[in-house]
């Protein structure tokens, strides 16, 4: 089973590691990816052509910003009510479950997390939660959270009245501004990514923006950035010998799911056909406490 939206993978110098793209060709999903056009003929040695979108600019020095919103309104042109925007630095999937995680062999996870957010009418982002925040854990973790920031792996609506900006942090950017504004997220811990961390990785913004010399911490730089963006619920803190930024989410606990009309949840559970089963793990898909 395979998503409805659309999945868009945005990429810039990595046609050799296309973490990502390699995840969802083994799960058999349909996704585009969208390049800048310099870049093309190494990715299209590696990808099937029909699947690369080429960008009409390159080289803008603003991130991955421009890319997204050329995505946005790529998705809007093609009729679509939402799409889904995804790093290319995801290295696998998994489902959550009784606080144990399975590697998935196909796109029905973002099956699930689509016609669950379709229940609702003031959604205007969900995502899947990263696998290192979903540990195996005594206590039980919820399924999902409630007006939280949605990175990586995201599930836009179309027609919220946004756009990407800014430069660095830009989905804890959008998360905060559709928060304000009333609208709900929704993060998945029922279904995680694995996520490569920033700076680990060479291409996309680690070349361009994420660089630490003598002179440029990057991170410090990226919360400063967002801070700046949002000064009334974001600070600036020095955790494991770097600069982060922390956000406090605590004013949007009043944001309420709104049901759509007509909506009738069926009893028990719906596992939409997934099965626990048992196979080797290949050393690539092994998640690392």
């Amino acid at each position: 089973m395979n998503p409805n939206y659309p999945v868009y993978i945005i990429s810039k110098g990595r046609w050799e590691s296309r973490k990502t793209s390699k995840a969802l060709e083994k799960m058999n999903v349909p996704y585009h990816i969208v390049i800048e056009p310099q870049e093309y003929d190494n990715y299209a040695t590696v990808i099937d052509p029909q699947k690369i979108f080429v960008l009409p600019f390159s080289n803008l020095g603003q991130g991955s910003i421009p890319a997204r919103n050329w995505v946005w309104e790529h998705s809007i042109n093609i009729g679509a009510r939402k799409h889904w925007i995804m790093d290319d630095n995801i290295s696998s999937f998994y489902r959550s479950n009784f606080n144990k995680r399975h590697y998935v062999g196909s796109g029905t996870i973002l099956k699930c997390a689509e016609d669950f957010t379709d229940r609702y009418t003031n959604v205007a982002l969900s995502g899947l939660n990263y696998v290192m925040f979903v540990k195996d854990d005594s206590e039980r973790i919820p399924a999902f959270s409630l007006n939280t920031r949605i990175y990586s792996c995201i599930l836009i609506r179309n027609d919220i009245p946004y756009r990407w900006r800014g430069r660095y942090n830009e989905d804890t950017d959008l998360s905060l501004r559709v928060l304000k504004d009333g609208w709900c997220t929704i993060l998945f811990n029922a279904f995680l990514a694995q996520k490569m961390g920033t700076m680990v990785l060479s291409g996309g913004n680690t070349d361009e923006l994420y660089r630490q010399d003598n002179d440029f911490d990057g991170r410090l730089e990226m919360a400063r950035h967002l801070q700046q963006q949002h000064p009334d619920v974001v600070t600036i803190t020095r955790k494991f010998k770097r600069w982060q930024h922390q956000v406090n989410y605590k004013p949007f606990k009043k944001n309420k799911l709104i049901r759509k009309e007509g909506i009738v949840i069926p009893e028990g559970i719906n596992n939409y056909g997934m099965k626990l089963v048992e196979m080797p793990i290949k050393k690539s898909q092994e998640v690392n406490l």
